[in-house]
């Protein structure tokens, strides 16, 4: 870091060049500036999962992950490696070591998390698309806050080769943007190829559950309305209402739980080999992690794959669920702690349901709460990627 950068500066960019990393090809994504969370392999640099002692210990990467090396190869540059929350076990876009990145959408207020670095660079215009990670809302939640697209792809869909784990089972890659068709080109290098098999075609049915709204703040129930059948009406699809059922409390929890075990089993080893390194929030929901017992896991686990049965079996192809993606705007930065659980609670019951069944989601800052911004969220079936970013750019084009 330079005398001149300012701490806003080193709460978004761990490393940052003009470009730090040139493109290695030419392509449809040529001239676009990068921001990659601190959790992918750059070769030549080091990850440091938003903690300094982690980083410290980390060795230069001898070859990128897939998704940088695909991104370069088709003509981006990265800009810069973007700050995360600590291991990436967060939604709060916070970070005791190195600040907390500027939400220019939400003055004094929190990008959201863990991919708040990116989040914020592309908010501030300092990158053309963020690179990050989503595995219970990292890119959902942050896009909602800063009023961006987002694209959590269908589990499994891009490979997370080279990026840190978190959850396994529920990890992937994931990307947001300003606008829709740089959301949709970056989808277009990242996706599989077509494969008429697997695509359930485009949509012609957009699902609202009201039962699924209930951890909205009411001015965002309100918002998400008219929100949802302006959509529809936009793109000439058929607006239905459903019933979903069961408790919204009882399957976040049992989520976080799942979530958990894996978050243990990814960082335990680390963490408890360096007390103290941690930062007080992410220390408390690591000890948390560290005595969940096997029972309750494998109990946890069965209720994460009921929801997901459910969830599957009312996302017929061609249908989409509608959701805010997030409960509220981003809380304020220096709310406290209580508040924050009471928030990522919250952002939880909406978040688990498209990551316990591996969906894809789409995120589109189509909406406002108090005039700030709330994201919508648009889950999908199982390999309905590119009908997601279609939709994406038709919207915008409304």
């Amino acid at each position: 870091m330079t005398p001149s950068e300012t701490n806003a500066e080193k709460a978004v960019w761990r490393e940052r060049g003009a470009p730090l990393v040139a493109p290695s090809g030419s392509g449809p994504l040529s001239g676009l500036r990068l921001a990659v969370k601190d959790v992918y392999a750059i070769a030549g640099q080091r990850v440091g999962a938003g903690n300094p002692d982690f980083l410290a210990e980390a060795e230069p990467e001898t070859a990128h992950a897939w998704a940088v090396g695909a991104l370069l190869d088709a003509g981006a540059e990265i800009t810069g490696i973007a700050q995360t929350d600590e291991l990436t076990y967060s939604l709060d876009g916070t970070n005791p070591h190195y600040g907390t990145p500027p939400n220019p959408q939400a003055p004094d207020r929190v990008p959201g998390g863990s991919s708040s670095g990116p989040a914020s660079a592309v908010a501030l215009h300092e990158a053309d698309a963020g690179l990050g990670t989503d595995t219970a809302g990292s890119i959902r939640v942050p896009s909602s806050y800063c009023g961006l697209y987002g694209m959590r792809p269908t589990h499994g869909a891009v490979p997370v080769t080279g990026m840190l784990p978190l959850a396994p089972d529920f990890d992937t890659v994931a990307w947001l943007a300003h606008d829709a068709p740089t959301l949709a080109r970056i989808g277009d290098v990242l996706l599989p190829g077509a494969d008429e098999t697997q695509d359930p075609g485009p949509f012609h049915t957009l699902l609202v559950s009201q039962d699924l709204l209930a951890p909205a703040e009411p001015r965002v129930r309100e918002s998400f309305a008219s929100a949802a059948a302006g959509l529809a009406v936009r793109l000439g699809l058929r607006r239905e209402e459903c019933a979903f059922g069961g408790d919204p409390e009882e399957r976040a929890t049992a989520f976080s739980v799942a979530q958990a075990v894996q978050v243990w089993e990814s960082d335990g080893e680390w963490v408890a080999a360096h007390p103290g390194s941690l930062g007080p929030e992410i220390a408390r929901r690591f000890s948390w992690a560290s005595g969940i017992g096997k029972e309750r896991a494998a109990r946890a686990r069965e209720s994460v794959r009921a929801t997901a049965r459910a969830l599957r079996a009312a996302l017929s192809p061609g249908t989409a669920l509608l959701l805010p993606a997030a409960p509220g705007p981003a809380p304020a930065r220096e709310s406290g702690t209580e508040e924050r659980d009471a928030v990522r609670s919250a952002a939880l019951q909406l978040t688990c349901l498209a990551s316990g069944a591996g969906l894809p989601c789409l995120v589109l800052p189509r909406m406002t709460a108090g005039g700030l911004p709330v994201g919508i969220c648009v889950i999908a079936a199982p390999g309905s990627d590119r009908a997601l970013l279609d939709l994406a750019v038709a919207e915008s084009r409304q």
